[in-house]
C-alpha cells in the first residue's frame, strides 16, 4: 500500500477516473462529493493526503482548507479549474501543499502525488535524532516538527522543507532557485512560490514579520537563516545522539 488519499471532488466522473489511476499505483482512495461529506469521512478515517477541488457545492474548497488547517497538518493538493495567480497564491497561502489546474493528465497527477509522498517520507527519514534550537523554537528533524516553548506550531510539508533547508545551511544565503529545486524537487516552475512560503513562515516564527530576524532577505542572493544569538533568546545549537554541535 502506497498511502491513503481522500478526494473531495463534486464531479463524480473525474473523481472515479483519478481514483482508478491512483488505485492502480497502490493507493487506498476514498471520495467525497462535498466539503461537508469530506469532514464526515475524516471523522472515522485519517488519510495521508487530501486532493481537493475548490468549486464545491455548499462550503467551497478554500473554506474547507481554512477550517481543516486549524486541527490538521495532513498535506493537501488542490486540483481546480480556477487558474488565476490570485487563486493559486490564496490556496498556497492558506495551507495547500500543491496546486494543479484543470484540465490535467491523470498520469501527471499521479506523478505529483507520488513525488509529494516521496518528499514527505524523505523529510521524515533524514536527520534522525537531530534537533535545531533557535530562540524559543526547536525543530525536531526526526519527526519534522516545530515547537515554540514546547507547543507544536503547524507547518505544511513545504513550509517545513523551506525552514529545514535554511536552518541546515544556517548563516549562508540560499538563492531562490536552490530552495525551489531542493524543496519542490523541480527545476522548472514559478519561483515566486518560494516568497509565498517564506512569508508564511515569517508569520509563524517572527516577532515582527515585516522586519524579520530569523529569515533574512539577502538582496540579490536569496534568503538566509540568521544563526546569530539574539538578545534574550537561547543560543542556537544542534543536538544529536552523538553530542552537541555549535
Amino acid at each position: 500500500m502506497q498511502g491513503n488519499i481522500l478526494i473531495i471532488e463534486d464531479i463524480k466522473e473525474l473523481s472515479d477516473l483519478v481514483t482508478l489511476y491512483l488505485n492502480k499505483e497502490g493507493f487506498d482512495v476514498r471520495a467525497a462529493e462535498s466539503a461537508e461529506e469530506g469532514f464526515a469521512v475524516l471523522e472515522g478515517w485519517k488519510p495521508e493526503l487530501i486532493i481537493l477541488d475548490i468549486n464545491l457545492p455548499g462550503m467551497d474548497g478554500f473554506e474547507f482548507l481554512q477550517k481543516f488547517r486549524r486541527t490538521s497538518e495532513t498535506p493537501v493538493l488542490i486540483v481546480s479549474a480556477r487558474d488565476s495567480d490570485e487563486d493559486q497564491i490564496s490556496g498556497l497561502g492558506i495551507g495547500a501543499d500543491e496546486y494543479i489546474t484543470k484540465p490535467f493528465s491523470p498520469k501527471v497527477l499521479v506523478a505529483r502525488v507520488r513525488a509529494l509522498f516521496r518528499r514527505l517520507r524523505d523529510f521524515g527519514e533524514k536527520n534522525q535524532e537531530n534537533l535545531f534550537k533557535f530562540g524559543p523554537f526547536i525543530i525536531d528533524y526526526d519527526s519534522c516538527i516545530l515547537k515554540k516553548n514546547g507547543q507544536r506550531i503547524h507547518l505544511s510539508a513545504k513550509e517545513y522543507g523551506c525552514l529545514s533547508l535554511l536552518t541546515e545551511h544556517s548563516g549562508k544565503p540560499l538563492d531562490v532557485e536552490k530552495i525551489y529545486s531542493e524543496v519542490w524537487k523541480n527545476n522548472y516552475g514559478d519561483l515566486t512560490t518560494v516568497a509565498v512560503y517564506i512569508q508564511r513562515l515569517r508569520k509563524k516564527i517572527e516577532e515582527d514579520p515585516a522586519n524579520p530576524y530569523y529569515l533574512e532577505t539577502v538582496h540579490g542572493m536569496g534568503y538566509r537563516f540568521n544563526a546569530a544569538l539574539k538578545e534574550g533568546h537561547l543560543k542556537d545549537t544542534r543536538a544529536s545522539a552523538g553530542g552537541n554541535l555549535p
